[in-house]
């Protein structure tokens, strides 16, 4: 993949269509995309198994994209939005209970999210590493969650819960990162086999600790989704 300055926009796909038939037909694209990079890679995957998921002829495929670099941008950018959507329940993760409910419901939704995407995430990982353009999208996810927690972090400071000693930016950055890089080795990589909810509660109670929050309550058991297949699967 040739390298995107991270700075630049997506590139305009050939056509922007204008008819319902048309929104229909890139949709398909894109969700076929996702498909066929879930099961092949970057690298390995075609545009003609692109387009044959879809159930369309090669050459519709550029009609709507120039490239395979162009509509895997797309899929990286769609799924880093999954990441950073508000909760489905339209609940107030930041507001509602105590600050280390806040931080687990926050861990829970990201690894949810991220397990339920975990072959796609694992070829966005390694895509991110020599594209700019995926680069960017994935830092605008991680840049999305720690503003959130350094703002909640200096919120507590200032309340009296959190050390102040902490750098409220530093600390947000360390612990976002702490989050991302454990989800990459266990749910990409397989580096180890854990229980989700454990994990959950461990990741808890790192932050927890980092910030000189009380212990968090001991946590029920939790019946978790069956583990999905690995990228590296």
């Amino acid at each position: 993949m040739a390298k995107a300055a991270a700075t630049e926009p997506i590139e305009a796909a050939k056509s922007v269509p204008r008819s319902r038939k048309g929104v229909r037909t890139r949709a398909r694209l894109v969700e076929a995309a996702k498909q066929v990079f879930e099961r092949d890679g970057f690298l390995e995957a075609r545009i003609v198994d692109i387009a044959e998921t879809a159930g369309l002829a090669p050459g519709t495929f550029y009609h709507y994209f120039d490239s395979k670099e162009q509509i895997f941008r797309e899929v990286a950018e769609a799924q880093e939005e999954r990441l950073t959507a508000p909760p489905e329940d339209g609940s107030e993760v930041d507001h509602d209970g105590s600050p280390i409910e806040r931080i687990r419901r926050s861990n829970l939704r990201y690894l949810q999210r991220y397990r339920d995407e975990a072959a796609l995430m694992g070829v966005i990982e390694q895509v991110s590493r020599y594209d700019d353009h995926v680069n960017a999208a994935r830092m605008a996810t991680m840049k999305h969650f720690v503003e959130r927690a350094e703002k909640a972090i200096r919120r507590l400071q200032s309340e009296g819960v959190a050390d102040t000693r902490l750098d409220p930016a530093m600390a947000a950055d360390a612990l976002g990162a702490m989050v991302a890089r454990f989800a990459e080795l266990w749910l990409v990589q397989g580096y180890r086999e854990y229980d989700f909810d454990k994990a959950v509660d461990q990741l808890t109670i790192l932050w927890a600790n980092a910030l000189g929050l009380a212990a968090p309550p001991a946590t029920a058991t939790r019946t978790a989704k069956p583990r999905r297949k690995s990228a590296s699967s």
